[in-house]
């Protein structure tokens, strides 16, 4: 039965891929096969729902073939049916009818990770860490998925929708909520500000039609304030989103007619060219460009483009690395296919795609393009840029810190339960000014279990090294061992000096995530950036203006 639903979804791969596509040149030039496969695929079909011993659901058989096929092409070529297109069109426009909350998958529970402020989801109550127990009627197991219950959770605004909770640290005890949906407007642009030395921020988490011109509009709003001396714009962790607001971002810090990125079909004549559309309105303005693993797509022209044309200075950490453009499709039924229809090449000329989706190990995983052949480009004045593994920045800056301890905080979820805990305990409200002092440390400290909470001790690890090694080596006898005792008396690990010891980078993860709870996103984004390493670091930057300059020139090229 495997083999045979194997072919079954081989065949329907083809037809589905048939489907997808208008005609062109290559799929006249396989018109035979093409019919072929497609009556191989609906003979099949066919058969199984005459012959096969129970009862099949086709219309869930058909959608598996089609992801399993998509699957196997690239994570970006995806179908949407008539019941995603919420989901679809949420992820084109940035906006959908819903309750306004970020969920998260914790263990086996679905959970509210992040009820924003001033949505029907925080304004019905629901709160951060709330675990889902039913949604609008569907039971929430181990199996639900993230996807199913965000499917669940939206519909048309003003219609109502029952979740049953419960609110850990507030006993055992099932809370019914009734949310009415509303138009939710996904914010590209929380947060910006302009500090008193005039540097500006632009914080940013994805691309729609209005980006450019928002950014413009706080751009002009710090210029006008007559001492902006240098702008960062933060693209961490933004996903992308449509191509030309990339163009028109990048168009506001290049000359008008300035080539910003390219785009390439399979024909060499399927080509287009996107040049800068605008005056400038910051033509000269430092500018840094933060970035990081979750900057991507959009992201990356935007910081790609900025370089190659040595118009700003890039810091972080390397990009994720997607080259790939997107085009969708209407199917038939009012679905949607999304294909991966071109690659996209910045002003230098390179490909910054990571992923070779066409090259694939012996057990069918994609293989990354190996340093070795990635070739050198080079930006408008003179500087050396790599393509084949996303937009390398110009000073990497991070916070590297990651010992056993806070990797456990981290991996533990610890600091997330805690702000949970703290804000059950401490009631819905916050002082502005709030900061993890003192007295919340210990009580982070006192909250975590220490029969619970395990991590590799590396001094307790290196001593059971050097016991084993001594017996190996011929070096254990009494007074080996009384030393190595000796040692580990004066190296005893006591959690509480450890997390003392960890204090400065475990009260960001405390801050950040207490204010997830009680702040405006854009107010948690002010408070995050007391803790940034990448954030200071571009602030030097800008304040240095002959590092600046030297970073740009091609002198400093080696």
């Amino acid at each position: 039965m495997k083999k045979f639903f194997a072919i079954v979804l081989a065949g329907f791969t083809l037809l589905a891929a048939i489907c997808s596509f208008n005609m062109n040149a290559r799929e006249r030039a396989n018109s035979a096969r093409i019919s072929r496969n497609v009556r191989i695929f609906t003979s099949a079909l066919q058969n199984l729902n005459e012959m096969y011993v129970d009862t099949l659901d086709v219309d869930d058989l058909t959608r598996q073939a089609i992801d399993y096929m998509l699957y196997q092409i690239d994570p970006y070529t995806s179908y949407f049916s008539e019941e995603d297109m919420d989901e679809y069109t949420s992820i084109a426009s940035g906006h959908y009818g819903g309750i306004g909350c970020v969920i998260s998958k914790i263990g086996d529970s679905i959970v509210a990770y992040q009820p924003h402020l001033g949505k029907p989801a925080h304004n019905f109550g629901l709160r951060h860490g709330d675990r889902f127990v039913e949604i609008d009627g569907h039971a929430i197991t181990s199996a639900t998925t993230t996807s199913d219950a965000s499917k669940w959770l939206r519909g048309d605004p003003s219609t109502t929708i029952e979740v049953k909770i419960q609110r850990p640290y507030c006993g055992d005890s099932v809370i019914a909520i009734s949310i009415t949906r509303a138009e939710i407007q996904v914010d590209p642009m929380p947060y910006y500000a302009i500090d008193d030395r005039g540097i500006g921020y632009i914080n940013t988490t994805g691309f729609d039609e209005n980006l450019d011109n928002r950014i413009e509009a706080a751009l002009a709003e710090m210029m006008a304030t007559g001492r902006l001396n240098g702008l960062i714009l933060d693209l961490r962790n933004n996903p992308g989103g449509l191509l030309e607001s990339a163009v028109q971002i990048v168009s506001l810090f290049v000359p008008k007619g300035t080539e910003v990125v390219r785009i390439q079909g399979f024909d060499a004549t399927d080509r287009k060219v996107y040049k800068s559309t605008r005056k400038p309105i910051a033509p000269e303005l430092p500018l840094v460009v933060l970035i990081n693993n979750g900057s991507a797509s959009a992201s990356e022209i935007v910081a790609g483009a900025l370089q190659d044309l040595d118009r700003a200075v890039i810091i972080g950490s390397r990009s994720y690395g997607k080259g790939l453009v997107q085009t969708s499709r209407r199917m038939p039924y009012n679905g949607v296919l999304k294909v991966t229809s071109a690659r996209y090449y910045i002003p230098s000329g390179r490909l910054i795609q990571v992923i070779d989706y066409s090259h694939r190990d012996d057990d069918g995983n994609p293989l990354p393009v190996p340093d070795s052949l990635r070739k050198e480009w080079r930006t408008i004045h003179g500087r050396t840029v790599l393509d084949g593994g996303g937009i390398s920045p110009d000073i990497v800056a991070m916070d590297t810190t990651m010992n056993s301890l806070l990797y456990n905080v981290t991996s533990g979820n610890w600091a997330y339960r805690f702000a949970t805990y703290f804000a059950t305990v401490n009631g819905p409200e916050l002082a502005a000014d709030w900061r993890p002092d003192s007295a919340v440390f210990e009580s982070f400290k006192h909250f975590l279990d220490p029969e619970t909470f395990n991590y590799d001790r590396i001094c307790d690890m290196g001593l059971d090294y050097l016991r084993r090694a001594a017996v190996v080596e011929g070096y254990d006898n009494d007074s080996v061992r009384a030393a190595i005792d000796a040692l580990a008396s004066l190296m005893r690990h006591d959690l509480n000096h450890d997390l003392d010891f960890n204090r400065a980078h475990l009260i960001p993860m405390i801050d950040r995530e207490v204010s997830q709870r009680y702040f405006p996103e854009g107010e948690c984004v002010r408070r995050s950036l007391r803790y940034d390493i990448t954030y200071d670091t571009a602030c030097a930057v800008i304040l240095d203006p002959l590092r600046y300059r030297r970073i740009l020139s091609p002198a400093v090229d080696k």
